[in-house]
C-alpha cells in the first residue's frame, strides 16, 4: 500500500482513496479479493499510512462492493462493521445460466472471454445492467464504479437500446441515492475512452450527477493514470 501512496505524492495528487475489493457467495476458480482478516490488514496499515503521511497526501480507505444478490443480507453485514471512506458499487461476477459457476465480466483472460460469449454478449448485458441497478438500491454506496466496463473485452458486445433504457434507469438509480458516478481512467488504455463511454457521461451530467475520476490502479505505477486527459476529455462531451 504505501508504493501506492507514494506514488499517488509523486503524481501531485493530494488525495488517494484505495477501493480493496469484497465480494460474497462467488464460485470463481481464484481469489480476487480481500477476506475479513485481509481487511483487518488493509485498516492497520491503512491507519499507520495516514499518519506517516498526512502532510503529504490524504489517505482514505475505502471498499469496492461486488454485488451478489443471493449474498446481499451478507454484503450489508460486513459493510456495517467498518468505517468507510468511500464504498463503490459494483457487479463482477454473474451466476451462470446453467448454475454450475460464476461469470467474471471484467476479466481479459480467455477462458472467461470464452465463457460469456457462450452465454451470449446480450443477455449477459441484460443481466449486468438490472442487476447492477439493484445492487445501488440495496447497497449504502457513494459512488457507482466502472458502469459499463462489463465485457470490456468482448469485441462484439453491443449496446443496444434496450440496454440504454436500463442504463437510463440505473442512472435515475445514482441519482436518487444521491451517489457519485466514477470516471474510470483505465478504459483509456482499453478503448481511448473512459467507464462509462461519453454517451453515458453525458445523461449523468443531464441529471447533475457528481464525477469522480478512478484510476483503477492494479500496480502502483498507475496510480493516477491518464488524468491529465481528463481536462480535454471533458470538455468534449461537455460541449
Amino acid at each position: 500500500m504505501e508504493e501506492y501512496v507514494l506514488n499517488a505524492i509523486a503524481a501531485g495528487l493530494n488525495e488517494i482513496v484505495f477501493l480493496e475489493h469484497m465480494e460474497a457467495g462467488v464460485h470463481y476458480f481464484e481469489t480476487t479479493w480481500l477476506t475479513e482478516d485481509d481487511f483487518d490488514l488493509y485498516f492497520s496499515e491503512g491507519k499507520q499510512l495516514q499518519e506517516k503521511y498526512q502532510r503529504d497526501i490524504r489517505v482514505a480507505l475505502g471498499v469496492e462492493v461486488g454485488y451478489s444478490p443471493t449474498h446481499k443480507e451478507e454484503l450489508l453485514e460486513r459493510l456495517k462493521k467498518r468505517k468507510w471512506d468511500r464504498i463503490g458499487v459494483s457487479y463482477h461476477f454473474m451466476v451462470h445460466p446453467k448454475g454450475e459457476y460464476h461469470l467474471n465480466l471484467v476479466s481479459r483472460k480467455e477462458r472467461n472471454i470464452r465463457a460469456i460469449k457462450d452465454v451470449g454478449c446480450k443477455q449477459v448485458l441484460e443481466n449486468y445492467f438490472t442487476t447492477l441497478t439493484e445492487a445501488v438500491e440495496i447497497l449504502p454506496g457513494t459512488v457507482l464504479c466502472h458502469l459499463d466496463a462489463a465485457l470490456r473485452f468482448q469485441p462484439n458486445a453491443v449496446i443496444n437500446e434496450e440496454h440504454l433504457g436500463k442504463i437510463r434507469k440505473l442512472l435515475r438509480a445514482v441519482k436518487k441515492k444521491k451517489m457519485a458516478l466514477e470516471i474510470n481512467t483505465s478504459g483509456f488504455a482499453i478503448r481511448d475512452v473512459p467507464f462509462p463511454a461519453p454517451f453515458i457521461l453525458k445523461e449523468a451530467m443531464a441529471l447533475n450527477i457528481p464525477l469522480l475520476p478512478g484510476s483503477d490502479a492494479h500496480r502502483p505505477e498507475d496510480v493516477g493514470r491518464h488524468f491529465d486527459k481528463l481536462a480535454d476529455f471533458a470538455g468534449d462531451f461537455c460541449s
